[in-house]
């Protein structure tokens, strides 16, 4: 294992307060509806786990896994979708829960391919957006926290697939 924690950024309770608050405007906005959720794997996990036990509405989820990072702390600008839906959206109010928005190709190619599929609202819920490295525009609906340029793992987010243990947001020194 390569890498230090530096710095923490979010502790274990920012973080579950805020996905509760995450979870109770969710619950409001969907009220009257079903609502269908699409986990982005792997980094996701833990959040839409977290997410999904704080809802009240119906709720169904799916999991896709796309990437455009590999084992390094840049995007490759490359996105590859590697596991796609097992279920059929049309019509449906579809929630993708996303880890983290960082340059947003990701994100972007994520929705193209499932606007194509005809939901009825396709809307984004990430616990973390990182405005300033975006590269690609994307909507965010809900958004957990807006963080500075640092690559940060922890509670899900991973650095050569370690550290996503944490219960914590931490800042990594590759290096250190």
């Amino acid at each position: 294992m390569r890498g230090k924690v530096t710095e923490t950024l979010l502790t274990a309770d920012q973080i579950q307060k805020r996905v509760a608050e995450l979870g109770a405007q969710i619950n409001e906005d969907y009220k009257d509806t079903e609502l269908f959720g699409v986990c982005l794997l792997k980094g996701s996990i833990i959040f839409c786990a977290d997410l999904v036990r704080h809802l009240t509405i119906p709720v169904r989820v799916d999991v896709m896994r796309a990437s455009s990072y590999g084992g390094g702390t840049e995007s490759s600008g490359s996105v590859k979708i590697l596991q796609d839906l097992d279920v059929d959206i049309s019509g449906k109010d579809v929630l993708i829960i996303e880890d983290i928005v960082d340059t947003g190709r990701t994100l972007h190619r994520t929705l193209e391919l499932l606007s194509v599929r005809h939901p009825s609202s396709l809307k984004v819920c990430s616990l973390l957006d990182k405005p300033s490295r975006r590269v690609v525009d994307v909507d965010i609906a809900y958004t957990g926290f807006t963080i500075e340029d640092k690559f940060v793992i922890g509670y899900g987010l991973d650095y050569d697939e370690y550290f996503r243990n944490l219960p914590y947001i931490g800042v990594l020194d590759p290096n250190g």
